[in-house]
C-alpha cells in the first residue's frame, strides 16, 4: 500500500468520523453532550480538511473549476439570485 492509498483510506475515515460526530451532535439530548459531540466535529473537521490539503497539494485529489455557464444554470433552476 503506497502513501496516496493511505491518505485516502485515512480520508474516508475520517469522513465517516465527522458523519457519526453530526448525528450524535443533531441527536443530543442534553447540551453538555451537545457541546461535546460539537467539539468533537469541529475538531475532526479540522483533521479532515489537513489531510483532504497534503492530498490536494501532492495531486491526488484533483478538483476542477466549475464552468460559469453551468453555475448559472443551477441558479436559475433553483431560483438563486
Amino acid at each position: 500500500m503506497d502513501d496516496k492509498n493511505l491518505m485516502e483510506n485515512l480520508l474516508l475515515l475520517e469522513k465517516g468520523v465527522c458523519d457519526l460526530y453530526l448525528h450524535g451532535t443533531i441527536e443530543a439530548s442534553t447540551q453538555n453532550v451537545h457541546s461535546t459531540f460539537q467539539s468533537a466535529l469541529s475538531e475532526s473537521l479540522g483533521v479532515q480538511d489537513t489531510v483532504y490539503s497534503k492530498m490536494a497539494s501532492k495531486g491526488w485529489y484533483p478538483s476542477e473549476q466549475a464552468d460559469a455557464a453551468k453555475i448559472s444554470s443551477v441558479k436559475q433552476k433553483f431560483g438563486t439570485n
